[in-house]
């Protein structure tokens, strides 16, 4: 799942079709260049710098350019679409797993409407010009029960990860404590009950 939504891999994914609409002869004349071909060369920053309202085309322009690819006016829009159809997809993968776990929360909790706040972290989602909103509006029609607020999440995903894991050994002590808490109390009720008997 992760390889379909991460920063780490949106940018191959576009590379990959980039390499098959080449293939098919539908971008630039057929032609690939040798860096397109090589895995890792069309970096997720791309995607960004390419979907950017005001200047995408012309950067899209400069990194085919940079990509030693010949690209025409044409060939930059079809590559911005794309750009927009792998982030877009991505933002939605993601949303759909937000919205199912907020929709689960809401009904546990037997809410008619729930409010709660999500923690995120990422380049995709702090860089890209577009890729919160497609989550949000994503996420809305998803989840149409559920507002979530998205908090921009400053100390990094190593701290977040050692968070949640201070908070989940926490819970187990305190399971434990509780069981432990039970088996004492029934040892006593049945020390009781022999008291009683006799």
């Amino acid at each position: 799942f992760e390889k379909m939504i991460s920063g780490m891999y949106l940018g191959e994914i576009v590379r990959l079709v980039l390499v098959k609409l080449t293939e098919q002869k539908v971008l630039f004349g057929g032609q690939p260049s040798p860096q397109l071909l090589t895995q890792g060369q069309f970096e997720t920053r791309f995607i960004s710098e390419i979907e950017h309202e005001d200047v995408g085309l012309d950067q899209a322009q400069a990194i085919l350019t940079e990509l030693a690819l010949e690209a025409g006016p044409v060939d930059c829009r079809v590559v911005r679409l794309v750009c927009n159809i792998v982030s877009t997809r991505s933002a939605q993968l993601c949303a759909a797993a937000l919205a199912t776990i907020a929709k689960r929360i809401r009904m546990n909790r037997g809410l008619d409407h729930l409010e709660t706040t999500v923690g995120v972290d990422g380049t995709v989602y702090k860089k890209h010009p577009n890729f919160n909103k497609k989550l949000q509006a994503a996420v809305r029609v998803l989840a149409p029960k559920c507002h979530i607020k998205f908090q921009v999440s400053e100390d990094g995903s190593g701290k977040g990860a050692a968070m949640v894991t201070a908070v989940a050994q926490r819970l187990a002590r305190q399971s434990r404590l509780l069981e432990e808490s039970d088996g004492e109390e029934s040892e006593e009720e049945e020390l009781e009950e022999e008291d009683e008997y006799q």
